[in-house]
């Protein structure tokens, strides 16, 4: 049985009141945290072992997926890990140069090196600090303790963060505390799994309708030209924008944005969108009021990103379903955005086949640092097949309660993140003890 209490007695330490029981230590005798051997270009290999810099142990601390990563070969592995030893299940990985503060648990299944210097490497724990708790309270007593130096681009030393004045629960309330917090991300992984699982089999039903044409083998088929394959006779091909509607989102002026949801409304950015298509919920807000009633965007509706700042153009012309905040009714499409409208019973369709083909969307775009997806001739060069309405209808029908889901469980790990993180100061400076778990 979950049991909590609230604490009354405290005394005075140097980052605030805690628990008059509570101990309180440098990081630097708790651990040993340093950085791995240096990794040169020339090092890189095209496949082998994953070579994670900071932006994928970002990704990793988030629960993410690494779509992408830079490798070394396994000769070389096995070298740095004879000599230098690598991630064990248990240690801890920091970001430290830039975007400082992400931190990432290794797990018994990981098989990784990482950059030096970019990533600190905390492991060999004693006096009885438990990692997995150390996991959750360092980024807050970082926040706290404000250890970053540098002016145009923040960095965490080694030196800085072994002077991290740490709290010191007795070890089975600091398991106590690890086990409450870790139960967020339990719930929150699986639903990320449900979701993935989700989305793949409407996909999975979708290539079997619309690529391989399963259900209709028995069909007399006939060559289109636009798409250059075989299709069912009687099936249309259109160019996308005979199909939808194309609503450019809004310009703005970055003194609009804001990072508080109380002071503006709800701003559907190129952040949104998954590599290859996708949503993922990176919210920002808008606190201008210069919109227009059809700039405005509702769950489920769909968009596609029309610029592109990735080497690989995994992003340009990748569509997603946007999915709202649960407190949010509606949100402002931003003009790095396009609303597509499409009959109801096509969404999920337009939505699947845009994103199965985005490889190819992205050859509609042109520029050099920054690609820009040429609407116009997007509109009439991508061609899109349109079986009967019957088989749209029906399609519908079978895959839209699956994206329902996806809402729904997306919804909810956005109320388990804010609990957790509601609940973790209170837990970390022992406003609120747990007594049992």
């Amino acid at each position: 049985m979950l049991r909590f209490k609230r604490e009354t007695e405290f005394k005075r330490t140097e980052i605030g009141e805690v628990p008059k029981e509570w101990e309180i230590e440098k990081l630097g005798e708790l651990c040993s945290i340093t950085s791995s051997k240096r990794i040169y270009f020339k090092e890189y290999d095209s496949h082998g072992i994953p070579f994670y810099r900071g932006k994928e142990i970002i990704l990793l601390s988030k629960g993410e997926n690494i779509t992408n990563s830079l490798f070394i070969s396994l000769k070389k592995y096995e070298e740095l890990k004879s000599k230098y030893g690598i991630p064990q299940a248990g240690d801890l990985l920091l970001t430290a140069i830039g975007t400082i503060g992400y931190i990432y648990r290794v797990k018994e299944s990981d098989k990784f090196y990482f950059k030096d210097g970019n990533i600190l490497w905390i492991r060999n724990f004693t006096k009885g600090i438990n990692s997995l708790y150390l996991k959750y309270i360092l980024p807050l007593l970082l926040k706290v303790q404000e250890l970053s130096i540098g002016s145009s681009q923040e960095a965490l030393t080694i030196e800085k963060l072994k002077e991290l004045i740490t709290l010191l629960p007795p070890p089975t309330e600091q398991s106590r505390i690890a086990t409450v917090l870790s139960w967020f991300d339990d719930l929150i992984e699986n639903k990320k799994r449900q979701n993935e699982i989700l989305e793949k089999t409407a996909m999975a039903i979708f290539k079997s309708w619309f690529v391989d044409f399963e259900p209709f083998k028995d069909e007399e088929f006939v060559y289109n030209e636009d798409l250059d394959r075989e299709v069912p006779k009687g099936w249309e091909v259109k160019p996308i924008g005979k199909v939808a509607e194309f609503i450019k989102g809004l310009s703005y002026r970055s003194n609009e944005l804001v990072d508080i949801s109380t002071e503006g409304e709800i701003f559907i950015t190129l952040k949104i969108f998954e590599r290859g298509g996708g949503f993922r919920p990176e919210y920002k807000y808008y606190s201008g009021n210069k919109y227009l009633d059809k700039q405005i965007v509702y769950d489920e509706d769909l968009v596609i990103a029309l610029t592109d700042m990735t080497p690989d153009a995994k992003v340009v012309g990748a569509p997603a379903l946007v999915i709202l905040p649960p407190n949010k009714e509606k949100g402002i499409l931003s003009l790095d955005a396009a609303k597509l409208n499409v009959p109801q019973y096509m969404k999920e369709y337009i939505y699947l086949y845009l994103k199965d083909s985005q490889e190819e969307n992205s050859t509609f775009a042109n520029g050099v640092n920054v690609l820009h997806l040429n609407l116009n001739l997007f509109k009439s060069g991508k061609f899109i097949l349109i079986p009967p309405y019957q088989i749209l209808q029906h399609f519908h029908l079978l895959v839209e309660p699956l994206f329902q889901k996806i809402v729904i469980n997306q919804k909810q790990i956005i109320i388990l993140k804010k609990s957790r993180d509601t609940l973790l100061p209170l837990l970390v400076f022992g406003r609120l003890r747990v007594e049992e778990v």
